[in-house]
């Protein structure tokens, strides 16, 4: 018999919950499989403001998700949570952050740059912590393995042509994901070509 287990699902930035999207996707499979899911629509993702994000993971955490899978902007609000001590869970998913300097470059999202966690406070805020991203990620040059991986001493899944592993570039169903969630140990890779969902490709 399978454990239960509970999944938080953050989003990013202009992402309004799409049905085609890899973490709607993922949202229902784990809900299939009898875990709980939490998928909150994040205020005003537009235009985000950093305390109003930051409050509402607050709230979420307080529900006790094990695990959360992070997404673009999501990323660096976990990361600004666990720099101010209010973030912590058993098993953390960072897929295709931005860089600091996309952030700076955008008015709307330039609230979310400056300080966030260190390599000690990343490490103790869970029990695992895995990255993934693309290797030609437009809002990340030079690439998240070197941004924040090396940085924040995290394992590193690199996936070839990912760019921002997003809706544009055809993750929608995302095998790899589900099965990391499963299974921890699992190695995230690239979407299987013609993958069900997969609304641009």
């Amino acid at each position: 018999m399978t454990t239960s287990r509970s999944f938080l699902i953050l989003h990013g930035w202009q992402n309004h919950r799409p049905e085609g999207h890899w973490q709607h996707w993922l949202a229902d499979e784990l809900t299939a499989r009898g875990h709980r899911v939490a998928y909150p629509q994040l205020p005003d993702p537009d235009r985000p403001d950093l305390e109003t994000w930051l409050g509402r993971l607050r709230t979420q955490l307080a529900e006790g998700p094990d695990t959360v899978v992070c997404h673009s902007l999501a990323v660096v609000l976990w990361l600004h949570a666990v720099a101010r001590g209010d973030a912590a869970a058993d098993r953390v998913l960072l897929v295709a952050p931005p860089s600091s300097e996309v952030l700076a470059g955008y008015e709307e999202v330039a609230g979310f740059g400056g300080p966030t966690a260190t390599a000690a406070q990343v490490a103790a805020a869970s029990g695992a912590t895995r990255l993934v991203a693309g290797d030609d990620d437009p809002y990340c040059a030079g690439g998240a393995a070197d941004h924040y991986g090396k940085l924040l001493g995290l394992e590193t899944d690199v996936v070839a042509g990912g760019g921002h592993l997003s809706l544009d570039e055809g993750y929608g169903a995302w095998p790899s994901v589900l099965d990391w969630c499963l299974d921890p140990s699992v190695r995230l890779a690239a979407r299987p070509a013609g993958a069900a969902g997969t609304m641009y490709v």
